[in-house]
Order: structure tokens, then sequence, then C-alpha cells
């Protein structure tokens, strides 16, 4: 984001230290909505003008965001085939490794009205384990609802960990169409924004891996498509008035859903905008996009256990150098023991006193031999 107009609007003015703060707070192409000042805090008004100022610079570097997409994009039947089937294996073994893993994994999809969302997430869920997934299709909130905080029925929604959350459309409904039809105010949309940034970093601090895709379509696109459904009796009633009215403002959806994605994109729940032209290129992309995320999570708690591992290793051998060094101490004391004791008893032997021979001789001499005692007769009586 370039910087240097403003810099040079405000440079003289008294703000100009706020502002720099600010600066250092903002990334060069997301929104971090905590650098805005508390309601009511004295630096508030002042700061507001800088605030606008740069998102409405923002605004215009991402006004063409979707519009400079490639829409053509488009995939060969033979080849969607091959890719498919090996994008199906690596799918099934992603998620029953985040299943082991205990990964909590969310999938949005948000997009215009017939870019094929329900299709996606039909083609998704094929190949996967029905018992770790569940999809929440998200309509208008109802009445009792209504009576909580905006994200209670989402947290509701929220997975288990190692299962998997997917909905077709999501909490961003309330900077899209609420806002659109006008169901809620200037300043509840505007606070909805930092409410769902708090909310998926909330989820992210907590292990869980969010996947945001947006299904793009061109007014024509979406056109043609709108008349192939009405030309079908089977299918007409799915394009609704609703949906109508919704493609004569294209442009002004166009306008929020770019807008909705530069203020809620972020390291933790990056967007993935999906060229939905061509159905095949669709599939292709989204199973990519998360297998990719899913390895890259599983690959960093891989490393995680191997380092935990490899550190345990060492201190096992740490552990067994001490008990046999204890070991080779305890055999050196013990031979120093026995090498002691042989010591004393040679000593102990050599401080005896010598016997002489002529003692030994005389003993000798008067002690009768047991030959003699065996010649002799017995008394007579």
């Amino acid at each position: 984001m370039g910087f240097s107009p403003i810099l040079r609007r405000i440079s003289s003015s008294p703000t100009g230290l706020l502002f720099e703060l600010y600066l250092a707070c903002f990334s060069s192409t997301i929104y971090i909505n905590n650098c805005m000042p508390p309601r009511g805090s004295p630096g508030a008004k002042v700061t507001g003008a800088i605030w606008r100022i740069l998102r409405e610079q923002e605004r215009e570097q991402s006004a063409d965001m979707l519009e400079n997409i490639d829409l053509n994009q488009t995939v060969e039947k033979a080849v969607y085939k091959e890719r498919m089937k090996e994008l199906s294996e690596r799918l099934f073994f992603a998620q029953k490794s985040a299943w082991s893993a205990g990964i909590p994994v969310i999938i949005l999809f948000e997009g215009w009205d017939a870019a094929g969302k329900g299709t996606t997430i039909q083609k998704l869920t094929k190949p996967i384990d029905p018992r770790g997934y569940k999809i929440y299709p998200i309509r208008a909130a109802r009445t009792y609802e209504k009576k909580r905080p905006w994200l209670y029925r989402f947290w509701l929604k929220t997975p288990a960990r190692g299962e998997w959350s997917i909905f077709d459309r999501s909490w961003y409904g309330r900077v899209l169409v609420e806002r659109m039809r006008e169901l809620i105010t200037k300043d509840e949309w505007e606070r909805a924004y930092q409410d769902i940034v708090d909310f998926e970093r909330m989820l992210a601090d907590d292990g869980a891996l969010i996947i945001k895709f947006f299904l793009h379509i061109s007014k024509k696109e979406q056109k043609k498509r709108f008349k192939k459904l009405s030309d079908d009796p089977l299918n007409a009633w799915r394009v609704t008035k609703e949906d109508r009215w919704n493609h004569k403002h294209y442009d002004e959806w166009l306008f929020l859903y770019e807008e909705m994605m530069a203020r809620t994109e972020s390291e933790w729940g990056p967007w993935t905008v999906v060229e939905a032209t061509d159905k095949r290129h669709t599939s292709i992309k989204v199973y990519e996009t998360i297998i990719n995320a899913l390895e890259d999570r599983l690959g960093d708690l891989s490393a995680a256990a191997t380092e935990e591992e490899e550190k345990a290793v060492q201190e096992g051998n740490a552990r067994k150098e001490q008990v046999v060094k204890a070991s080779d101490l305890k055999a050196e004391a013990a031979r120093a023991g026995a090498g002691n004791m042989a010591a004393d008893q040679a000593a102990a032997k050599n401080a005896q006193p010598n016997k002489s021979p002529s003692a030994e001789k005389v003993k000798s001499d008067s002690a009768p031999d047991d030959s003699q005692k065996s010649a002799s007769p017995p008394n007579a009586n």
C-alpha cells in the first residue's frame, strides 16, 4: 500500500505523530482493526480522518481486484479425471490424518448466486468419510437467534477436534446481505468486521484451520446460468426475484465483495478466489487448496513431534550415560575395596609371631605314634 500521498497530505498536521504510530500497526495489504482507538477516547475524533483516508486508498487499490481475474481458465475432461483420482485419495488421507491429529477444520464458501457453491460442496464431500464432517447451509437468523449476539449461531456450529465444518455461506452475510438490504445500521456492519476478525483469530488460536473460498463468475456468466435454470421446468423455481434483483446490482455487490475480502484477509484466515466459470477447474482448485493447507498443518505438527521425539531420545541417552557412569564408579569402588581387604589380610598375616623349630621338634618327639599305641599289649589281670 502506497502511503506517500497520505504522508504529503498530513505531514504538516499536528496528528503526524499519531499517524506514524498507526502506520506501524498496518501491513501492506491487510487491515489491522485492532489499531483503531476506542470509541469516545480523546484520539478517536482526531484519528478518524486518518483512518478514513487509509481505508479509502485501500479500497481504491482493491477496486479492480476481482475484475482483473482471468475467468476463462478451463480443464480438459481427460486431465480432470486423472487429477481428481489422485486428489480424491490425498483428500481422504488428509481428512483421516486431521482426525488423528485432532485438528478442527472450518471450510466456508462465499460467492455469487449460481456460482456453484452447492455443487462444489457436493463434489468435495464425495470421497471423504461422512462421519468426520457436517454441512451447514446458512440462511437468515431465526427470531430466537436475533435475541442473542449475532455470532451466537455460528459458535454453535464450530467443529470438534478432528472434525470438519463446511459452510454454504457463513457469518460474512452480516457485512454482505444484511448490509446490502439495510437490515442493520452502518455502525453494526462496521463493527461486524472487527467481530469477524476477532472470531476467526480466536478459532485459529485454539488450533482450528480456516479455509475460505470465494467462487467468482462474471455478470455475463451469471445471466447465462440464470437463463439455463429458468428454461428448465424442473429448476426454474431456483431462480427467485431476489436473485434477479442481485443480478441487476452486480456492480454494487462487486464492491461489497472486494471490500469484504480486503478487510478480512489475514494470516490465519486467507481468502482463496476460485475462477468458477469452468466447474472442473473449480473442483480441482478447491481440492488442491484444502489438501495443501492440511498437509502444511500436518507437516508442522509432524516436525514438532519429530523435534520432541529427538529431544526425548537425547534426554534418554543422557540418562543412560549417567547410569553407566554411576555403575562404573560403583564397580571401581568395589574393586578398590577388594584390594584394600586383600592388603589388610596380608598385613595381618605378616603381623603373627613365628614358632621356633626346636619347640616343634620336642612336641613331635613327645607325642606317641599311632603305630606304637596299637602294638603295645593289653595288661593281663
